[in-house]
């Protein structure tokens, strides 16, 4: 595989080496499901009294292991270890947490086939979609590494006070803030858990882990890669259990001085005032989700808006903050697109998602699947019809688990709520327009601002970047409309209700988020002009010494040119 680099992009035509490792990895898991994990605190197997087993919405007869419902003692347990910890790791030189992390990151991805067979198992994520989560995250931890570096670990010498008698030294220093916590979402498992560890990490902070409930047993096994690479005991710590519990414990400590959240706009901006609830402001890093436009012109080439919106559309089952969830087209080019969108549509394969042929699996849970059927009553109840899907599938092996077809819906009013909610699911709304003008409004009016897309001529284009409202957007793109971001090409954040720092991930100023700035200055006085007299003195001994040093050369001349002639006429060598 030397020859080739596993991105979103280029995941569609993987060497055969993949799929192999894959099996393999998949056949080995299932043969050893169930086993019990603890929590990690302070460098040890913590295990609470009560415990959750962890099902697989493939098939919900698969326990795929066994995990701790923690409470806010184990919250607090965690954070005291991470308190204790930042001492020591903050003042570990930033080299030396750089070589420790690339490490893990090595790690990570030596256990790519494990680790994405896993997630397959427990997210419902294609293979491919799998790995892809998998690489990312080591690739997300060597950015945050390689800028470390490049910006010689944030410490920068400014300007010299302009001050008459005095010399001053002017530095800054970006530090880091203390203990940061990290709420991971079910969808991005591995890439939202370790991307903002890794930086927290590179930074100096200690880390406090808390993932999704239904996604606890593959960060847990990340959570691994960084114990493995040697990173010191209470530096990274795991917990699991019920959000409403432990993690509003830790939401509501005094203890945490930094949190990055991802997942719903609700929970994030709830997240959000608890944290203002404080003695004083902390730093908060969101990514609240989107409700992403896929803007099709009558100058687009079709092949390529189909294959980029049925892809980002229904990868890992709409559930992508990312995803294609709006798709507006220009009256012109409308039956044709919707045509192509239906025929390809219909070729999906919906199975497990371990299957090499699978594209979509099945969504997370029961309740998402429940949320599935009533999205669509609700269209169907609005004036929506179903281009395609529409339907939960309970048929044969499909009634173990949660099932949902890829649905694409025409001739629901542009009025309707489902426009500018987030469903986050196999679901996404198609609306005609008369121009670009009134689909660049649409697009734009939602509280979102992800992600965006674009099919259509160089000058639309341009055109299209300078209106859109998104952190994240592409033009003439098949291999995504509006999906498939990748650390070091495109930086992944949001603007507007999508996110609340205004810089993303994977790119040139996300880092510097995780620390503060200090300024230090030092005065000291200047080198103070000799006095007078002090001067006087100091040049008399001068002149003393000049003379002294010019009547010991003269007395030397003459033994030299005695001693040359003398050589000259014996004939020795001096």
């Amino acid at each position: 595989m030397a020859n080739f680099k596993l991105t979103y992009a280029t995941m569609f035509n993987p060497p055969e080496e993949l799929h192999t490792g894959f099996d393999k990895a998949v056949a080995n898991l299932k043969a050893n499901m169930g086993q019990e994990y603890g929590m990690l605190i302070n460098g040890k197997e913590v295990f609470a009294d009560d415990k959750f087993d962890d099902h697989s919405p493939i098939n919900t007869d698969w326990t795929l292991a066994r995990m701790q419902k923690g409470n806010a003692t184990h919250a607090q347990m965690a954070l005291d270890a991470a308190r204790k910890a930042f001492p020591m790791w903050s003042h570990t030189p930033w080299q030396q947490r750089v070589k420790l992390l690339r490490k893990a990151a090595s790690l990570i991805e030596d256990r790519i086939f494990e680790l994405g067979a896993a997630m397959a198992m427990e997210v419902g994520k294609n293979r491919m979609e799998s790995l892809g989560d998998v690489q990312e995250t080591a690739d997300l931890i060597y950015y945050s590494c390689y800028q470390m570096e490049k910006n010689n670990g944030y410490i920068v010498e400014m300007g010299k006070d302009p001050l008459v008698g005095f010399d001053a030294s002017n530095v800054s220093v970006l530090r880091p803030y203390g203990v940061w916590l990290v709420v991971s979402p079910f969808n991005f498992p591995h890439a939202l858990t370790g991307g903002p560890s890794g930086a927290a990490l590179a930074a100096g902070n200690t880390l406090v882990i808390k993932p999704a409930t239904d996604t606890a047993w593959i960060v847990r096994l990340l959570v691994d890669c960084f114990r493995d690479a040697g990173i010191p005991d209470g530096v990274v710590n795991f917990v699991t259990g019920p959000g409403s519990t432990l993690g509003q414990a830790l939401v509501d400590s005094p203890e945490v001085d930094g949190v990055t959240f991802t997942g719903s706009f609700d929970v994030g901006m709830k997240m959000f005032q608890d944290f203002g609830k404080r003695n004083y402001v902390r730093p908060i890093i969101l990514e609240l989700g989107g409700k992403n436009p896929a803007i099709v012109s009558r100058n687009a080439d079709l092949e390529y808006a189909t294959l980029g919106i049925v892809r980002s559309a229904f990868g890992l089952q709409g559930q992508k903050c990312s995803a294609a969830s709006r798709v507006i087209v220009e009256e012109p080019v409308y039956d044709e697109l919707v045509a192509r969108l239906k025929d390809m549509t219909d070729k999906l394969v919906l199975g497990d998602p371990t299957d090499r042929t699978t594209y979509n699996g099945p969504v997370i849970n029961k309740s998402s699947y429940q949320d599935f059927k009533d999205f669509t009553e609700e269209i169907s109840q609005g004036g929506g019809n179903f281009l395609t899907g529409g339907h939960v599938r309970t048929d044969g092996d499909y009634g173990k688990g949660f099932f949902c077809e890829s649905t694409f819906v025409t001739d629901l009013p542009f009025s309707h709520r489902l426009w500018k909610h987030e469903m986050f699911l196999p679901i996404t709304t198609i609306g005609k327009v008369q121009n670009l003008d009134e689909a660049m409004a649409i697009g734009n009016d939602v509280n979102y601002g992800l992600t965006a897309g674009f099919y259509g001529s160089p000058s639309e284009t341009e055109w299209f970047f300078d209106k859109i409202e998104a952190g994240v957007t592409y033009a003439n793109r098949p291999q995504g409309a509006t999906t498939g971001a990748w650390p070091g090409f495109q930086p992944f954040g949001g603007w507007k209700g999508s996110g609340s720092s205004g810089k993303n991930a994977g790119g040139h100023y996300y880092l510097p988020l995780y620390m503060h700035e200090q300024i230090r200055t030092s005065i000291k006085p200047a080198k103070a002009a000799p006095a007078k007299k002090a001067v006087a003195k100091k040049t008399a001994t001068k002149k003393v010494a000049a003379k002294k040093i010019v009547k010991k050369t003269v007395a030397k001349k003459p033994v030299k040119k005695v001693v040359k002639k003398t050589t000259k006429k014996t004939g020795k060598k001096k």
